[in-house]
């Protein structure tokens, strides 16, 4: 599916005015507890959580913060809903995680459309990834030595290790620490490192301590990394990269401000990685098709330097190269709507690898184009067999019954998807369009209250959610379902305004 973040954008004004409204008000009522006022001056409205301590932050209170944090930010970075990107993400994620100690969280990585290099971490196990590390990586190792690095910064639970330092430092409160957290938190990417620099530590035991978690983030990443089968040279090769690419810049990257590259870290890597023994690994075909996909959808590559890119790549003698090239020259030419000339250069790839879920994805885009969809809908449904729960597939089977007007079909497979994943916003956004052409409008306000709740903006969803108590006519099952999440929906806004 062509599914860009912009699709979204008609619902990120009023979520970011309800997050900001709520973030400065919790952050100016927790604010001066931070500066050193006592719990009952700084906010008496809110209960005495107790001092700070990483006993008193628990891995419960870690997730809450982090999944609010994460619908926070959906409603203010440009996250990127593509069902494809994500899963390999999550894939390639998880292999690492799988792999590392100390996990104690699931874990949750999404993309962030931005041509700033950066990537971060923050609590409940969440991993963010700029689209521009996919694009500079050259290799499947160098982006997971970035993402290694990330879940380390988790698994370490680095932030409640700071606030335990705050303790020491400047006595306060765990709300006065969090209010510190949550004003941070405006700066939407703020992870792991860039918060640590709003606790109050002071100004040398901040510089030690970011040093402290960095070395330590590195070599547990790198351990993590040789472990889940990739090249631990990767890791110097990626941070010399980014030396040499921002060592003259008037302002480096986001990623060298919150995680500072110093020679010494540089060396420091080179001299672990070459403690293991020398294993090649191979190119992996989905990285390459991942920053192929990135290079044309979420880059600002001219569409003719593109072309000139991939058709030079074709001329490599590496099959993967050559593949992956193959895949961001059609991807090139559907966007210039040019399908006929995009089919031909995916037939090749969907003849060598017909379940390829990046090929599946792409030759849906261009029959439909071609007004084809019957072709699409024998293609997704054979696929569909083989993978009946696949997000991928499932999604663009029913973006095709969608198009074509079989619209039970399509709701049957977008209310699987959902009931799955309760986090997929292409799947509400697709389910919501079928709920409106069939006319069920008790159920498409509840879908556009889930969009809205994904974003933390609660008040809005129960508003939607009264709209569809007052739709629904005689069925007191589906009254009982709506009040019970009105009443969830409350409770989950007590328990952020508490945080």
């Amino acid at each position: 599916m062509r599914v860009h973040w912009r699709e979204h954008h008609q619902h990120r004004t009023s979520r970011t005015y309800v997050i900001r409204r709520f973030t400065l008000s919790l952050g100016a009522a927790l604010l001066s507890a931070t500066l050193g006022l006592t719990a009952a001056q700084a906010q008496p409205e809110l209960p005495e959580l107790g001092t700070v301590a990483t006993s008193t932050l628990s891995i419960d209170k870690e997730s809450q913060i982090g999944d609010f944090y994460m619908r926070m930010l959906r409603g203010q970075l440009p996250i990127i809903n593509d069902p494809v990107m994500t899963e390999y993400l999550n894939d390639l994620g998880n292999r690492l995680v799988a792999r590392a100690d100390n996990v104690k969280t699931p874990f949750t990585f999404f993309l962030v459309n931005s041509n700033e290099l950066n990537a971060f971490a923050f609590f409940g196990g969440h991993v963010g990834v700029h689209t521009a590390i996919i694009d500079e990586a050259d290799n499947e190792s160098e982006l997971a030595s970035v993402l290694g690095h990330e879940i380390a910064h988790v698994t370490q639970r680095h932030l409640a290790r700071a606030i335990e330092a705050q303790k020491k430092t400047a006595p306060a409160t765990l709300a006065g620490v969090i209010g510190s957290i949550i004003l941070a938190m405006a700066a939407p990417e703020a992870g792991i490192a860039a918060l640590q620099s709003t606790l109050a530590l002071n100004q040398q035991a901040q510089i030690n301590y970011t040093r402290s978690n960095e070395k330590e983030a590195d070599r547990i990443g790198i351990k993590t990394l040789v472990s889940a089968g990739f090249d631990p040279n990767a890791v110097p090769s990626f941070f010399s990269k980014m030396a040499a690419k921002y060592r003259f810049a008037s302002k480096p990257p986001q990623m060298l401000l919150t995680h500072p590259l110093p020679e010494s870290r540089v060396a420091d890597a080179r001299a672990r990685a070459a403690l293991y023994p020398y294993r090649p690994v191979p190119e992996n075909l989905l990285f390459h098709l991942a920053k192929a996909r990135v290079q044309v959808r979420y880059s600002k590559l001219d569409r003719d330097h593109a072309l000139f890119l991939f058709d030079r790549q074709l001329k490599s003698g590496d099959p993967v190269v050559q593949d992956a090239a193959r895949y961001g020259k059609a991807l090139t030419l559907l966007d210039l709507e040019r399908p006929d000339e995009a089919e031909e250069a995916l037939n090749a790839l969907l003849m060598k690898d017909p379940q390829n879920l990046f090929y599946l994805d792409t030759a849906s885009d261009i029959l439909l184009m071609q007004k084809r969809p019957e072709k699409a809908l024998a293609m997704l449904r054979q696929a569909h067999k083989l993978r009946p729960d696949n997000s991928v597939i499932e999604i663009n089977l029913a973006n095709v019954l969608l198009q074509t007007g079989k619209l039970q079909e399509a709701r049957a497979l977008l209310e699987h998807q959902t009931n799955l994943n309760g986090d997929s916003v292409v799947a509400y956004d697709l389910l919501s369009q079928v709920y409106r052409r069939l006319g069920m409008v008790a159920e498409r306000h509840m879908v556009q209250a889930e969009l809205l709740a994904l974003s933390a903006a609660y008040e809005r969803a129960i508003e939607q959610l009264q709209y569809a108590y007052r739709q629904t006519r005689d069925d007191p099952l589906q009254k009982a379902r709506i009040d019970a999440r009105i009443k969830e929906l409350r409770r989950s806004e007590q328990e952020m305004k508490s945080l």
